[in-house]
Formats: C-alpha cells, sequence, structure tokens
C-alpha cells in the first residue's frame, strides 16, 4: 500500500494525489447520488400531475444537454485552473436548482430548475471535474486512482437512491428534492474547498504519481515526462476520438434510458417502491467494485479498450436479465450484474482519453467527448424510452434497443487503434 500513497522513495509522506482522489471521491457521492435519483421522483409527479410521462423525461433530457454543453466550458478551464472554483459553482448551481425543484408546479418549473440549473451545475461536480484532475496527478496509478474516485458514483447511488425514497415515501417529492439540495450545498462546498485547490503536481515540484523529475529519468522508458499540449483541433480530427465518441453516446444513451425508467418499470411489473429503489442502492455497491475493479485491469491489460468491451458485455448481460426481471430477486440480480459493467465507463474512458491524447489536453477533449456522449446519447435515452412507453404501454422495446446497443459498442470499441499520437501543439 505504501508504494501507492507515498512520494516514492523519497518518505515525503502522503502524495497530494490521493487527497485529490478522496476529494472527488466524495463529490461523486454527493453529485452522482442527486443525479441517479431522479427515477424517485417520477413516478410522484406522474401521480400528482398526469403528466405524460415524456413530458417529465424531457426534463432529464434537459439535464443532460446542459450538463454536455457546459462539460466543453469546464474542461477547457481544467486545463487552465485548479478545480476547486469550478466545483463550488457548480455546487452552488446544483443545489439551487434541487431547492427551486421543490416549488415547481408546471413542466417548464421542471425544466429551468432541474433540467437547466442542475444540469449545468453538474458539469462544475461531475465526472469531467474529477477524472481531469486526478488524470493530471497519475500516470502509473491512474487506473486505479480513476476507479477509486468513481466508486463514489456507486456509493452515492447505493445511500442516496434510498435515501430519497425514503423521504418520498415519507415526506412526499417536494421535501426529497428540498432535502438533497441542502445536503449537498452544505457538503459539496466544504469537500471541494480544502481538497481540490491545486492544479497539477508541477505546483508542487513533482511529477505524476509524486515522481522527483530525476527519479522519473532513472524509471527509464516507461516513465512519464512533462507533455507538450495537443491542440483540440488535432484531438478531433482523429479516427479514435470518434470511435470513442460513438461508443459513448450509445452507451449513455442506454444508462440513461435504463436508470431513468427502470424504477416505473418495476413498480409496473408489479415491485414495490422500496424494493424498486433498493435495486438502485445495489446498482451502487456492484458499480463501485466495477469501478474498482475495471480501474485496476486498465492499468494492467494491454489496451484499456479491452476492459471497455468486457464491460459492455457484462451491461448487456444485466439488460437481458432486466428485461425478465418481474420479481424483486430478479430485478435485484439484474442490479448486481449491470451495476458491475456499468461500473467500468468511469474509469476506462478518460483513461483511453488520457492514453491517446495525453495528460495535458484530458480537459478540454474529454469535455468534448461528454457533450456528445451525455448531450446526445444522454438526452435521447429518456425521452426515447418515454416515448416508447407512451406508444406502447409497455418498456420492452427500450430495453431491447438498449441490448443490442451495448453489443454494437463492445464490437466497434476494439476497432481503436493503440496509443501513437503526433499531434500539433497548442501556445
Amino acid at each position: 500500500m505504501a508504494q501507492y500513497l507515498s512520494n516514492t522513495n523519497a518518505g515525503r509522506g502522503i502524495f497530494w494525489g490521493w487527497y485529490v482522489v478522496f476529494g472527488s471521491f466524495s463529490i461523486m457521492i454527493i453529485s452522482y447520488g442527486v443525479r441517479y435519483s431522479f427515477g424517485v421522483f417520477v413516478k410522484p409527479m406522474f401521480v400528482e400531475y398526469h403528466w405524460p410521462m415524456t413530458v417529465i423525461q424531457l426534463g432529464s433530457s434537459i439535464n443532460l444537454v446542459m450538463y454536455a454543453c457546459t462539460g466543453v466550458f469546464t474542461g477547457w478551464l481544467l486545463d487552465r485552473f485548479a478545480p476547486r472554483w469550478i466545483m463550488i459553482a457548480g455546487i452552488l448551481a446544483t443545489s439551487a436548482g434541487l431547492i427551486l425543484a421543490s416549488f415547481i408546479q408546471t413542466p417548464l418549473g421542471l425544466y429551468l430548475s432541474y433540467g437547466v440549473l442542475v444540469g449545468a451545475g453538474s458539469a462544475g461536480c461531475g465526472m469531467v471535474v474529477t477524472s481531469v484532475a486526478i488524470g493530471k496527478w497519475f500516470h502509473r496509478f491512474r487506473g486505479l486512482a480513476i476507479g477509486i474516485s468513481s466508486m463514489g458514483i456507486g456509493v452515492g447511488t447505493m445511500l442516496m437512491a434510498p435515501l430519497a425514497g425514503y423521504i418520498v415515501q415519507l415526506y412526499g417529492w417536494r421535501n426529497g428534492f428540498l432535502s438533497i439540495g441542502l445536503l449537498m450545498l452544505s457538503v459539496g462546498i466544504v469537500i471541494s474547498y480544502f481538497f481540490m485547490g491545486k492544479h497539477e503536481p508541477g505546483q508542487i515540484g513533482l511529477l505524476p504519481d509524486g515522481d522527483l523529475p530525476d527519479e522519473d529519468l532513472r524509471r527509464g522508458p516507461g516513465a512519464v515526462t512533462i507533455e507538450d499540449k495537443a491542440s483540440l483541433k488535432s484531438v478531433l480530427r482523429t479516427v479514435q476520438f470518434w470511435i470513442l465518441a460513438f461508443c459513448n453516446v450509445l452507451a449513455v444513451m442506454t444508462v440513461m434510458m435504463t436508470f431513468n425508467l427502470q424504477i416505473a418499470y418495476a413498480i409496473y411489473s408489479g415491485i414495490s417502491e422500496l424494493e424498486a429503489a433498493a435495486a438502485l442502492g445495489l446498482i451502487g455497491i456492484s458499480g463501485s467494485c466495477g469501478k474498482f475493479f475495471f480501474g485496476w485491469f486498465s492499468d494492467r491489460v494491454r489496451d484499456a479498450k479491452y476492459a471497455a468491451a468486457t464491460g459492455f458485455c457484462i451491461m448487456a448481460i444485466g439488460m437481458f436479465t432486466l428485461y425478465h426481471a418481474d420479481t424483486a430477486g430478479i430485478l435485484y440480480g439484474y442490479a448486481l450484474v449491470y451495476g458491475f459493467g456499468y461500473g467500468s465507463l468511469a474509469p476506462v474512458m478518460p483513461y483511453m482519453i488520457c492514453d491517446r491524447f495525453g495528460r495535458q489536453s484530458l480537459g478540454a477533449a474529454y469535455g468534448v467527448l461528454i457533450f456528445f456522449a451525455t448531450g446526445l446519447g444522454g438526452s435521447v435515452g429518456p425521452l426515447l424510452g418515454g416515448y416508447l412507453f407512451d406508444r406502447t404501454n409497455s418498456y420492452d422495446i427500450g430495453w431491447l434497443i438498449c441490448i443490442i446497443a451495448l453489443l454494437i459498442v463492445a464490437v466497434t470499441i476494439l476497432a481503436l487503434k493503440p496509443n501513437g499520437r503526433q499531434f500539433e501543439h497548442s501556445i
């Protein structure tokens, strides 16, 4: 364990990058716990207002479009500044949106509060920020570090979804929005301020992993060196980037369709609300295990694309289980399998971006990738699922689409060529 935590051989104590990992892990618990709890609020709003499912899911789609659009700007900022103030601004906007969502009376209110404010704010305290921040601090342990931090997504889902479900059941969905908004505001700002204030190891005279420049040279050809920054234009001209974008668009489409509709689907199938919400908690547990495993696996496999393909196949198996879930036991089986595969997305995708385009351009490149994946795939998923249900009064077609899409990306991701980057450099 000491080899991971210490500043290599110099005995200088815990490398600051691991504090960044802890801060990112904690922020992920709150940020993604909030995002993946939205399914808890869908049925109560549907019952109270009798809005069509498509109208409610449009709020989630607007949220994801705003997240994606703001993520491009956030990624650009992260290549230049420390994440502290970016995260605090995101937490303030997200908390404001959640609190305002507790007062909505119309779909427009839902779209402006949860859609616009929470969506834009989430970009400042989500996966783009944490992955980019960690990617700048690690090289040899990058996959492990991103995997540990992204476990916060699973822990957040495990804790926040049942908590939100409990509050909604006892006190109503308005108090549910209000409670998680206040929780995010009070905890998120403290964590961001104390743990996310440094930009990169060069600020403290180190290279990634805590290496000193002379120590890094002694490591030989596999060591990390100070990089020039590839221009975003050069990154966007590569086939590798667009393969990653295509795979992420389809994968995120399936994830957001599933997460937004699985609770309503479970209730529709005769499973109780608390049992349905508990399935999200199980996804959080298995997702945390998956994030740690796939982060660790990415550091050891010849190319992280093999880790990605494995994760997509496991997700497809999970979706097939959900397609047949008519009891709580089968639903929980789906949650365990799907969650483990879903855990591959958070650590593997930024790992492949960093590996192919360099850590100095990770913010801009990952921000644009998220723009396509979340803005297009994430927004289409909930809308498509809601539309198909409104038209057919069934979730089956949506689940079949998810299975086919995941099998397609599992094969397509293997077409990625290995790292061999030769890019123009920005000034």
